[in-house]
């Protein structure tokens, strides 16, 4: 075990939050096809009106889909999107949209992750999903496309989450979930509204030995949301989360060797420095509207701090000169930022004008130190410093919007101008270790236009166009070729173009598809990695082409299928360094579908089959080694519900993986000593029970 030092614990609001159930709860509102709404345009509109790739996942409140820990499992049926379970907790998951992000060796990068408005991203672009809470999220909605370039910088695609607003009779609940490899939830919650005052209260613990050797995790996570009106034309919500994960086991990637003989190893090297991570995250904010007339102002404010201490497994003898900057990452992050809009919306005689004016800004600051991960023949602790900065990224966005409706058509207009800047302060300057103190600063401006046109009532057609940029993270920045920091890393830019139908078909059927195209300049790639540590270079020109399909529909009144589809070409473009032009962009598979035909034969009972399909997955950029093979797995699942006076019961039952298939769940893209493949798990079974009570 490692000294973890004491910081704000979100055990604190676990424990406020238990003492607010006495308030009691209430349902959340259900969503239908229909009234489901996004808000990729800054305004509440139908899905099915915009010129843009957009799908709302409803969530239903009684988990009747899975666990509910990870978005793993509420995502795989959005077209597009790829997230990756790698069964490493330490890691988070692995999420690309569109390709964005598939390069990502831990957390998400490449897609913007917002939870209530409030960014899960850094201004870097480096975000982290497991801090979104799924016992509470009413929907959650993912924008793929040229409008997401609108949400400035690593916007390759946005994932924004929505949780339940406390409405109606109080209720609490309580749950309890399990299954194989020591797989154990908790989750108490309590919701409702009380003398004008919404309220949502949550607190859950989750456990798991792991799939893998050496996998074992424990989260615990709290959340609370209060809703007020300070008057008729107001609103107030005040937000507060937190999770802390101590000492999860990083059972790192295999090679393929050793993927063939047992997928459930880890190798020799992880024991040997006891790879592991240790988080704790809390923070809070709010978000203030009020109506003028027509028009509405948005404020959002938010705060927090973020602990990290992580134990890798650079060897010792790698870290013999003063400028290796150690084995074991330790970091305490302040965050904060701020967000005001303006929405006016005009009814004129030959249309309706929707316009959106804002500005966003975002600064995280970490107390950053690097130590080796040894003391003489003891590996695994942590030894001497090795390295002591302050890293500082801040960015500012102007941005505006516009929407015109007039008869059959609508037009969308954006643009962002987008202001990344990084700060390095070096505290670690020890003989030929010298100072790497500087600073590096990106901006761009970022366009999108779209239109689209109500062929009939029940189809629309629409094209959009836009430009985006990526700049590099703090971690991609953090070690040149050279030694020292990276400035001379260039942001990648991209020019997005979509064309796409969406169409209802009968009283239960929809249709969404879009055939894309994204030329990208200057994508980051690994240069090369000395020492256990990872460099980042910028490469020629890649092209991304593909097609999305979404389809659903009532087959009989008690059956019911939906499934999604996505086929993309991901290539570099250009040769540059060792790689020819043609290759494939590495993580990137080039169909993944999902489907899922479900059947409701009485009220409170339903069933699913799902079949989820992953084509071959390269690793690295030269496409020479082993390739993750394709895979096609099938999950059943049964929900239950009954109700007695005011108690309602609900029962959950998984079997994943029916077939038991060996697969490789996600790659860790260019890793250099060929560890790249992370096994998926075997079956499983998992099932729970939840009880709620309305007072």
């Amino acid at each position: 075990m490692h000294d973890l030092r004491p910081r704000t614990a979100p055990l604190r609001l676990v424990i406020l939050l238990a003492l607010g159930f006495t308030a009691g709860t209430a349902c959340a509102q259900e969503q239908t096809l229909g009234t489901v709404v996004i808000t990729g345009s800054r305004v509440e509109v139908s899905p099915f009106d915009v010129p843009y790739s957009v799908e709302g996942v409803p969530l239903q409140e009684n988990a009747a889909q899975g666990l509910r820990v990870n978005v793993s499992e509420v995502l795989a049926g959005v077209p597009g999107v790829v997230v990756q379970n790698r069964q490493n907790y330490a890691q988070d998951l692995q999420i690309s949209v569109r390709g964005f992000g598939a390069r990502a060796a831990f957390g998400v990068r490449g897609v913007k992750l917002v939870a209530d408005g409030i960014p899960a991203t850094n201004p870097d672009g480096q975000g982290q999903a497991a801090t979104f809470n799924l016992d509470t999220a009413e929907r959650i909605e993912v924008l793929r496309g040229p409008f997401a370039t609108v949400y400035g910088n690593h916007a390759g695609g946005v994932i924004q989450l929505f949780s339940r607003d406390g409405k109606g009779a109080p209720r609490i609940r309580a749950g309890v979930a399990g299954g194989d490899h020591g797989t154990l939830k908790v989750d108490i919650g309590a919701e409702g509204e009380k003398d004008g005052v919404g309220y949502v209260l949550d607190a859950s613990h989750f456990e798991t030995d792991g799939e893998r050797d050496y996998s074992a995790a424990t989260r615990d996570q709290a959340f609370a949301k209060l809703t007020l009106a300070p008057d008729e034309d107001s609103k107030l919500t005040l937000l507060a989360s937190g999770l802390r994960q101590p000492d999860t086991e990083d059972p790192l990637g295999l090679t393929w060797d050793t993927w063939k003989r047992d997928a459930t190893a880890v190798e020799a090297v992880a024991l040997q420095y006891k790879t592991r991570k240790s988080i704790e995250h809390m923070q809070g904010g709010a978000v203030y509207e009020r109506r003028f007339g027509e028009d509405k102002l948005q404020v959002q404010a938010y705060a927090g701090q973020r602990s990290v201490i992580q134990y890798q497994s650079i060897p010792k003898v790698a870290q013999s000169a003063i400028t290796q900057a150690g084995g074991v990452i330790d970091f305490d992050r302040s965050f904060h930022g701020l967000g005001a809009r303006w929405i006016a919306q005009r009814t004129l005689e030959t249309g309706k004008l929707t316009v959106t004016g804002g500005l966003d800004y975002d600064q995280a600051e970490d107390d950053r130190q690097g130590y080796q991960n040894f003391i003489g023949n003891t590996l695994g602790v942590k030894g001497a410093l090795r390295r002591d900065e302050i890293d500082t990224v801040t960015s500012l966005d102007p941005y505006a919007q516009l929407s015109w409706q007039q008869g059959d058509w609508d037009w969308s207009v954006g643009v962002r101008h987008s202001n990344v800047k990084f700060d390095v302060d070096d505290h670690f300057i020890v003989g030929a270790n010298g100072d790497d103190s500087g600073s590096v600063s990106y901006s761009r401006t970022t366009p999108a236009i779209g239109v689209l046109w109500r062929a009939t009532p029940l189809l629309n057609l629409y094209a959009s166009f836009g430009t985006g940029f990526e700049t590099p993270t703090l971690g991609e920045l953090s070690y040149a070729p050279s030694g020292g920091f990276n400035f001379d890393l260039k942001a990648s830019r991209s020019r997005q173009f979509e064309l796409g139908l969406k169409t209802y078909a009968g009283e239960t059927g929809r249709i969404n598809a879009a055939l894309f195209q994204i030329t990208t300049d200057d994508e980051i790639v690994v240069a090369g990695s000395s020492g256990g540590r990872t460099s980042y270079t910028n490469a020629g020109r890649t092209l991304r082409q593909g097609l999305e399909l979404a389809a659903e529909t009532g087959l009989t009144r008690t059956l019911s299928a939906r499934g999604a589809l996505t086929v993309m070409r991901a290539v570099y473009d250009e040769a540059f360094d060792t790689v020819p032009a043609g290759n494939r962009i590495p993580g990137v598979p080039a169909v993944s579908a999902y489907g899922e035909l479900a059947w409701k034969p009485v009220d409170g009972l339903s069933t699913a089959v799902e079949v989820v399909h992953r084509s071959k997955v390269q690793v690295n950029d030269n496409n020479t080694d082993h390739p993750a093979p394709s895979y096609t797995l099938m999950n059943l699942r049964l929900g239950a519900e009954q109700q007695s006076g005011p108690w309602t019961f609900n029962e959950l039952l998984r079997l994943d993986n029916l077939f038991d298939r060996k697969y490789i769940g996600s790659v860790i893209v260019g890793d250099r000593n060929g560890r790249y493949y992370e096994p998926g798990p075997g079956r499983g079974i998992y099932g729970g029970i939840r009880a709620t009570y309305r007072f």
